[in-house]
């Protein structure tokens, strides 16, 4: 990940990257708890009208046999592990398996609310243009 950064430096020494290039993180790959790889960010999706990362677009690859379909998680549910160059996403394998996916093809309509809500839904995340009350899952890592 050769980010264009903008942050402070931590007690540790190492910069605390608040502020990077969207671009910069295509192409990152995406572990769960256990270190498995699940695959790589292909997009990261933004709301225009207010500025917010609505959803990271991950391929999962042949993961458990989900071949070339694409998924769109919530950013909530990501965690940037800095370090490492990689992102977390804590959920089982039952949960991969049943993930509401789509052709590479054949985009969902990512404006539409009750999509999001059900891509909201699988992962159990509050749907980022909900401000009030919302659940903070994700995050950075230092």
């Amino acid at each position: 990940m050769a980010t264009h950064t903008q942050g402070t430096t931590g007690h540790t020494g190492t910069e605390n990257r608040r502020v990077v290039s969207a671009g910069t993180m295509t192409g990152d790959s995406v572990r769960n708890l256990s270190g498995d790889d699940l695959g790589n960010v292909q997009e990261i999706m933004l709301d225009v009208n207010d500025g917010s990362i609505a959803y990271a677009v991950i391929s999962f690859g042949g993961f458990l046999g989900m071949g070339d379909k694409l998924f769109a998680v919530p950013w909530k549910a990501l965690t940037l592990v800095q370090e490492e160059e990689h992102f977390l996403l804590d959920v089982d394998k039952k949960k991969l398996e049943n993930a509401p996916g789509f052709d590479k093809n054949d985009w969902p309509n990512f404006s539409d609310p009750t999509w999001g809500q059900g891509i909201h839904d699988h992962y159990g995340t509050t749907p980022y243009w909900n401000h009030e009350g919302q659940q903070d899952t994700g995050g950075t890592r230092r």
